[in-house]
């Protein structure tokens, strides 16, 4: 196990330390956890207590901390502690123990162009013209298609499957079981069914039935821009004549769905379980909260924001913060919410508005 000096740490972070900075830890532990060898993560005030409770000589700590007085040898002082967390955690995560090397259970195609220093695991599949840049490292039981490149410095988990004709860029990370380039979900009906009659009339008038589907095949492909990291079980459609794109920078969580012909752009962030229907367009650092859903053919524009949940029905200008379904500005969401909830109160003190008006015109 690699050891790291609490200088070394620090420098690498870019922050101030003091103390024994030759002191080497191990591993990254919580306050009450930290061993001897290990760096103490206390970066917040409220986790001064728990360091009492464990055995750390060095810890990283909130900008002021006195470190003497909480008994440790040496301190790391961070200001922005979720950035350094990035950093910290990059140190100290273990790496995939793969050797560079071709495990002799893998299938490679003979056409099939192998980088330099690159590491296939046991059981994977590689297809037929597949371009594998230097230094990638692809776990087990990851099955490659034909014609695909993926660029240097790509990490590919177990259980990946990557279809054909796939474009991605370098430092590629996929995590177990992703599915990049499956057949997008496109049917038709051999007559206009219901579907189109309820898209055409919105509900008001369903006279039709839906008959058997046949299947609109994908012929197109999925590109997958730079430094792109793709959640376990999430799947990225192949599109049906054109391109899927993920642009550069862009990290998507588990179990998200985007739909064929989407266009993702640069750096942004889609949490969990979201879901991002056919023929999509999102702009640059574009945020999706989990399970936050946008229907298709819309387009959402730059640096939109959506809470947790949210609900995208209508194509959205740039710059906007939105929650709710349907989507609406953060606050008029939570003004909303609110409403709802006083809506029982609200309709009591209705009904006994209306007993006191009835017992008055009984009266008179």
């Amino acid at each position: 196990m690699a050891r790291h000096r609490v200088d070394d740490i620090a420098a690498a972070l870019g922050v101030r330390w003091e103390g024994d900075g030759g002191i080497e830890l191990a591993r990254a532990a919580a306050p009450a956890d930290a061993t001897e060898d290990a760096l103490a993560v206390a970066m917040d005030p409220a986790y001064a207590e728990a360091l009492g409770r464990g055995a750390a000589r060095a810890a990283i700590l909130w900008d002021g901390a006195d470190w003497r007085a909480l008994g440790l040898e040496a301190a790391i002082f961070v200001t922005r502690p979720r950035y350094a967390m990035a950093q910290l955690t990059d140190r100290f995560a273990p790496r995939p123990d793969l050797a560079a090397g071709i495990h002799p259970s893998a299938v490679i195609d003979p056409s099939a162009r192998i980088g330099n220093d690159v590491a296939i695991a046991p059981f994977v599949v590689v297809g037929e013209g597949a371009v594998i840049g230097d230094g990638a490292r692809i776990m087990s039981h990851t099955s490659i298609a034909a014609g695909t490149e993926i660029g240097a410095g790509a990490l590919l988990h177990p259980g990946v499957r990557i279809g054909p004709r796939v474009r991605i860029g370098a430092r590629f990370i996929a995590q177990p079981n992703a599915v990049i380039a499956a057949d997008g979900f496109s049917f038709v009906t051999p007559e206009p069914g219901a579907i189109e009659q309820v898209r055409a009339t919105l509900g008001a008038e369903v006279t039709q039935r839906q008959s058997s589907y046949a299947r609109i095949h994908s012929l197109g492909r999925v590109v997958i821009g730079d430094d792109v990291e793709i959640g376990a079980g999430s799947c990225i459609d192949q599109a049906t004549l054109a391109e899927t794109v993920i642009g550069d920078g862009t990290k998507i969580d588990n179990l998200v769905q985007i739909g064929h012909n989407v266009q993702i752009g640069r750096d942004c962030l889609i949490c969990g379980q979201s879901g991002i229907a056919g023929s999509t367009r999102l702009g640059d650092r574009v945020v999706l909260g989990g399970q936050s859903g946008v229907t298709d053919h819309v387009e959402i524009g730059d640096d939109v924001i959506a809470g947790g949940g949210t609900l995208f029905r209508t194509s959205q200008p740039a710059g906007r913060v939105m929650l709710g379904d349907p989507a609406m500005s953060m606050q008029q969401s939570i003004e909303t919410y609110k409403a709802l909830r006083r809506l029982p109160r609200f309709m009591r003190q209705m009904a006994e508005f209306k007993k006191s008006v009835s017992k008055t015109g009984d009266t008179d």
